[in-house]
């Protein structure tokens, strides 16, 4: 097939699109390469996609465009005929939102409406995006659901992913555009974001620095490995979204619809609580980190937990890589890209 990864550069975007290649997909990927985070990083990673696709013989190529700019969007669609569409690049970071709102807002919600109207004209079979656990917002009840309401989000972050679930409902039903939301959480491994615990609690901790613990940590998150993840955004672009035929209109199911579109968690089921996973870090490092002990940061939730169960039975998602073996794997890389 030939697969549009949008964010090709980004942490998820870059193992996705290897994959891809990796199984003999044709890609195209698309990333403005942006200076949120060192874009050293994400140039090392389109060369190694580079050289996945010289290994494999596999199609692939690259455009360096912003998806808010909507003459390059159109111009790769009516350059291309994609098989799917895989919808990874976005403004990221709870954090980074509460100072820079506008950027989510031409990221987020124009790009998404780009994506969408490439999708609509060019009659693309399938669309996967992203979404965030982060959607669930206020919501407090325990393993959080696809089935649960998600209308009170806490930050801009979450309330641009939730309106992308929205603009893909309405696509899906006015244009008949399959559409497959995925709420990712907590993603984490080797060529990770800088801007994430592990990533900097492992630079700290090497240099010698305080971390900071938010929350005191005692919050607990839902941490899933790169590979775990990347298996399961596989298989849900390769099963496209269908109407629920049992779907009510009296009874609204968030998850479904009687339009092609579907929403999923996308997680490991198993939270750990930060001071585990900080606990973990030290572990493989061999050294002991000083603790910042913060309060809980403005628009970040205290535990997440996601129930995968809708996942399992769609495509037989099976998280399988322990907080344990994914942080010996992303330290190990981290010293080794950066040689310390």
């Amino acid at each position: 097939m030939k697969v549009l990864v949008t964010g090709a550069a980004g942490f998820i975007g870059f193992h996705l699109a290897r994959s891809l290649l990796l199984r003999g997909d044709e890609v195209v990927g698309l990333d403005c390469v942006n200076s949120y985070y060192d874009p050293a990083l994400k140039e090392a990673r389109l060369r190694l996609l580079e050289q996945a696709a010289s290994e494999t013989g596999s199609g692939y190529s690259f455009i360096r465009a912003d998806l808010a700019d909507r003459g390059q969007v159109e111009a790769c669609f009516a350059s291309h005929r994609f098989d799917r569409v895989i919808h990874l690049a976005a403004q990221a970071g709870v954090r980074h939102s509460v100072d820079h709102p506008h950027d989510y807002v031409q990221s987020n919600l124009v790009g998404f409406a780009n994506i969408l109207e490439g999708c609509r004209h060019s009659g693309t079979p399938h669309l996967t995006y992203a979404s965030t656990s982060s959607i669930y917002g206020a919501n407090t009840r325990m393993p959080f659901s696809e089935h649960h309401g998600v209308n009170h989000p806490l930050q801009l972050y979450a309330a641009t992913k939730r309106a992308n679930e929205l603009m893909a409902h309405a696509y899906s039903h006015m244009f008949a555009l399959p559409t497959t939301g995925l709420r990712f959480f907590t993603v984490y491994g080797p060529w990770g974001r800088p801007d994430m615990a592990l990533f900097l609690f492992t630079k700290n901790i090497l240099e010698g620095k305080p971390i900071p613990v938010f929350n005191y940590g005692k919050h607990s998150r839902d941490f899933t490995y790169i590979d775990d993840i990347v298996e399961g955004v596989l298989r849900v672009s390769d099963k496209i979204a269908e109407p629920d035929g049992a779907w009510r209109a009296d009874a609204p199911d968030p998850a479904t619809s009687n339009a092609p579109f579907r929403i999923y968690n996308i997680g490991n089921n198993s939270p750990v609580e930060l001071n585990t996973y900080i606990e973990a870090i030290e572990q493989e490092l061999g050294r002991k980190a000083e603790r910042q002990l913060l309060p809980l940061q403005k628009g970040d939730v205290p535990d997440t937990f996601a129930d995968v169960s809708e996942l399992v039975a769609a495509v037989n998602y099976k998280p399988a890589t322990p907080v344990s073996t994914g942080v010996a794997r992303f330290v190990q890389w981290y010293r080794d890209y950066y040689q310390v």
